[in-house]
């Protein structure tokens, strides 16, 4: 148990004020370490690699931004010239040049910042858009062992919260920082030639804004990505209890839980206010050094202008120039805050998208042979969990099913059932032994083509927040609404969704919470129909039901199995008696095989299981 939650569960009494000592070493849990990307490059790549595609665009943007900051550079000049011309009658039509010029100065410097906001803002949105659906492509087809290891919060965070810290950052502070860049060095340019003993004195007040910068800005980017996590762990604890929100509220779990995750939320908060105390610093810092350093300038300007050494036009532009500066410094230095805030973000998403699969199609994937028999064949197979890598859980097993065959396997709870269903499934691959199906060894095969060949009726019926009539057509996306309807009839699932609000069209709701065990089974058994594969997997289909609606499944079911390879796991072995053979498991190996009144002879693991559930001899 972690620390956190060890504390709580001692007292569990703990005010909302006393959080952050409650859970003191949350964090989300890390992407494999071995995906972990060494070099700060490889979050630029991954950048660059989307924000490549759109040149045009990005080019639109630069020059946009590179004709508003030479508009602002311009200003100080016209200033400049109105001052040492005088305000006299003489020169009145070419001070009233010099005004119609700051108008034609602001226009430009207006159209130019439309289009620079206009085309960053696009980048930043589409760009985030593209990492968004680049991340969550990669983790869909990721294997359960990626799943095992990470928290689904924490990947919902990286979708939601870290790629809109980037799109933050490239909609805008990409953009403020460049034009403060420019800013910055065509600024220094004018100021060089308005007076280079004052830009010397300028610079020299330079390394002191700059190793500030480096030095607290580094620790922003720790403290940011440090926040991110926590945030996430916050995501994930919340997306936990909301999923089993029914579960906490029957056990009165409800303070507990507002108290155990108000202590991610605080962990969260403590760790961001770090980052703006050091920011804040940085910020103060960089503000106490410009304006000193523009005080100094100021004096040493007057004095010139006294003395006659420059004129007050060139002082007043030299200020003006040096304001823009000290403004573009100022901003880099909370931009950089900004820019190390993005970089951990980057980093997260980094992560998720270069993560490879453990189990994806090889480069010359074989081929299934287009008539679908649905053999299946399992050659001295070994196999154990990632996460359990000491712990076979089958052990040179062997195992051959006919065309057509309906095989159950039945055995105590960890005999390796499941398992049996999950490698079928390609979901991992044996260490050991190979799997064919219809002769072909399926770790030689594409993932998606075993998996075509297969339908599923899970023990626990998944439903998404949709329509009847689209969770049906899971089965098969291109079915037409006839087909849909004729598998909702052949799984008996007519009999309740003609009396739902809108038939087919009934929204469900998250996990089907509209529907009864039964009507969700019906209808998962109904995508299966409508899959119309020739490997059917029945994975404790009926165990939840009462006995009423496990009857209507079961006729269902019967259907269902017509014309396939159908293998059946069960524990109630009422269930399994008209299988024509019945796999015994135990320990990971096959112990017994046979039909229901054959195993029932032999005194083995069948026979003590039938005699606890019906009593027989």
């Amino acid at each position: 148990m972690h620390k956190g939650s060890k504390d709580y569960m001692e007292n569990p009494d703990n005010t909302h004020a006393s959080n952050s000592k409650m859970a003191p070493d949350i964090k989300a849990p890390d992407i494999k370490s071995d995906v972990r990307p060494k070099k700060k490059i490889a979050e630029i790549k991954l950048l660059w690699g989307f924000l490549s595609q759109y040149k045009s665009h990005i080019a639109m943007a630069l020059v946009a931004l590179v004709i508003a900051s030479g508009a602002t550079l311009m200003i100080p000049y016209a200033f400049r010239k109105m001052i040492d011309d005088g305000f006299s009658s003489e020169n009145a039509d070419l001070v009233n040049g010099y005004f119609i010029f700051l108008l034609l100065v602001a226009f430009v410097l207006a159209v130019a910042t439309f289009a620079r906001h206009f085309y960053v803002s696009w980048i930043g949105e589409r760009v985030v858009a593209d990492i968004r659906n680049a991340v969550f492509n990669n983790v869909i087809r990721l294997s359960p062992t990626f799943f095992e290891k990470n928290l689904s919060g924490d990947i919902v965070s990286r979708l939601t919260t870290d790629t809109t810290v980037i799109q933050s950052v490239v909609g805008s502070t990409v953009s403020i920082a460049l034009r403060n860049i420019l800013t910055l060095i065509g600024g220094l340019i004018f100021m060089a030639f308005t007076s280079a003993k004052m830009l010397g004195l300028v610079l020299l007040v330079v390394p002191l804004v700059v190793v500030p910068i480096i030095f607290l800005g580094r620790k922003v980017r720790k403290l940011s990505s440090q926040t991110q996590d926590k945030t996430a762990a916050a995501s994930a604890k919340a997306n936990e209890n909301i999923g089993a929100v029914q579960i906490i509220q029957a056990f009165t779990q409800e303070k507990r839980e507002i108290e155990r995750f108000g202590g991610y939320v605080e962990q969260a908060f403590n760790t961001a206010i770090e980052r703006i105390k050091i920011r804040s610093w940085l910020t103060g810092i960089v503000i106490l050094m410009i304006f000193g350093a523009m005080d100094l300038v100021l004096w040493v300007g007057a004095s010139d202008v006294i003395s006659g050494r420059m004129t007050g036009g060139e002082l007043a532009s030299f200020v003006m120039y040096a304001a823009l500066v000290a403004g573009a410094v100022g901003s880099l230095s909370e931009v950089y805050g900004e820019l190390q805030r993005a970089a951990g973000a980057i980093s997260r998403c980094v992560e998720i998208i270069s993560t490879e699969a453990d189990i994806k199609a090889p480069e010359n994937p074989k081929v299934f042979p287009e008539q679908h028999e649905g053999r299946i064949e399992f050659r001295d197979v070994t196999f154990t969990y990632p996460s359990r890598p000491n712990e076979k859980i089958l052990n040179a097993f062997k195992l051959s099913v006919s065309k057509g065959e309906k095989l159950a396997i039945v055995g105590p709870s960890g005999a390796g059932k499941s398992t049996v269903f999950q490698l079928i499934q390609r979901f991992y691959d044996p260490a050991g032994g190979q799997i064919l199906i219809d002769g072909v060894n399926i770790k030689d095969a594409d993932p998606e083509e075993v998996r075509k060949r297969l339908a599923i009726v899970p023990q626990e019926s998944i439903i998404f927040a949709t329509s009847v009539e689209e969770n049906i057509r899971y089965g098969n996306p291109n079915a037409t609404d006839e087909m849909v309807l004729a598998a909702a009839v052949a799984a008996r699932a007519d009999e309740f969704i003609i009396k739902l609000p809108e038939g087919m069209r009934t929204y469900l709701g998250e996990r089907g919470t509209r529907l009864s065990g039964g009507q969700r089974q019906r209808i998962a058994i109904a995508r299966a129909i409508l899959r119309d594969a020739p490997i059917l997997l029945l994975d404790e289909a009926t165990s939840s039901l009462d006995a009423e609606s496990e009857q209507k499944v079961q006729e269902a079911l019967e259907k269902l199995m017509q014309n396939r390879t159908t293998l059946v796991i069960a524990h109630r072995l009422a269930t399994v008696q008209k299988a024509d053979r019945i796999v015994v498991l135990d320990g990971g190996q096959i112990v017994n095989i046979g039909t229901h009144e054959e195993l029932l002879k032999e005194d083995g693991v069948y026979a003590r299981l039938a005699k606890l559930q019906f009593g027989e001899n």
